[in-house]
């Protein structure tokens, strides 16, 4: 990046710090960001300023030509379509900033559209996987407050919708879990999540048996040594229960919150309500969900109606 200028530097370091300061966006978001924006920079500073020094002005200067170069050759280099739309995403919000903050126009960029790709839909557990998985999650460890924290973890994410980096960022003052828990998701965003009486006596069996003391700041949920149990720790114990139950690699913690959400729509919860209880920015997010429910209605029905 030595043809980077140190104020093209410093412009991305202030664009980061007001994405994850003032914007709230998630350390994963600023990781990707800075990751995808150094790339389309290096670009630029190596193919359009001709061995001058990348400054604000040659950025602001960007066409559709080195937009169009510069997808290609990460085309070239093996990204997707996925990746690409992503890449481009965090390229154009940098430059819509860039560009209020200078004072110049960013059409050229702006205007580039994302290549299209089908979005995956989510691949819940069905509903006897769940249990069969909470049940193997308690045997798997030769210590009985493991299991017992493994399934209470797994319990949050099934029974009440939590995605994993909620569930194992929850402190001793959440407990007695409480009938309602104050979530903190993506972005910031707080949302209300009602507690159902499995997830808190999977939780309190938990508490009971945890060999560490649980102060009101510290971790809820503690590695074998201690420490606050990482996200790692339960894919892993996700994926040995996946292996036990011959379940497809599809069988994710993630998946136990999409099963939450499908199971609130097949029993007739509205999507704004569970827009609500997933903490979803946008709804286009949680209709996904009814696309799922309308692949299994026709798998069932290819599979029953005589005519089919």
């Amino acid at each position: 990046m030595s043809n980077i200028a140190q104020a093209t530097r410093d412009a991305l370091e202030s664009f980061l710090t007001y994405q994850s300061g003032l914007k709230g966006a998630a350390e994963n978001t600023v990781i990707a960001y800075t990751g995808d924006i150094t790339e389309f920079l290096v670009f630029m500073a190596e193919h359009s300023v001709h061995n001058k020094v990348l400054d604000i002005k040659a950025l602001s200067r960007a066409s559709t030509q080195d937009m169009r170069a510069w997808m290609a050759g990460a085309r070239k280099g093996g990204a997707g379509s996925r990746s690409l739309a992503r890449k481009l995403s965090a390229v154009k919000a940098f430059y819509k900033w860039l560009a209020i903050r200078e004072g110049f126009q960013a059409t050229a960029v702006l205007s580039i559209r994302a290549p299209k790709f089908n979005k995956k839909l989510p691949r819940p557990l069905a509903e006897r996987a769940a249990h069969d998985v909470l049940d193997v999650a308690f045997i798997q460890s030769e210590n009985p407050w493991v299991g017992l924290r493994d399934v209470a973890v797994l319990t949050l994410l099934w029974a009440c919708g939590l995605r994993i980096s909620e569930a194992i960022s929850l402190t001793g003052a959440d407990t007695p879990m409480p009938n309602i828990l104050r979530i903190i998701g993506k972005g910031g965003k707080e949302r209300i999540v009602p507690v159902v009486g499995a997830a808190q006596d999977a939780v309190a069996a938990y508490v009971r048996a945890c060999p560490y003391d649980l102060f009101t700041k510290d971790a809820l949920f503690r590695g074998i040594r201690g420490g606050p149990l990482s996200s790692r720790a339960i894919q892993l114990v996700m994926s040995k229960a996946r292996m036990h139950l011959g379940l497809p690699a599809s069988a994710t913690p993630h998946a136990l919150r999409h099963s939450f959400a499908t199971h609130l729509l097949n029993a007739g919860g509205d999507l704004r309500s569970i827009q609500e209880l997933l903490g979803h920015a946008s709804l286009s997010t949680t209709q996904a969900y009814t696309a799922v429910d309308t692949v299994r209605l026709m798998e069932v029905y290819s599979k029953a109606h005589p005519r089919a």
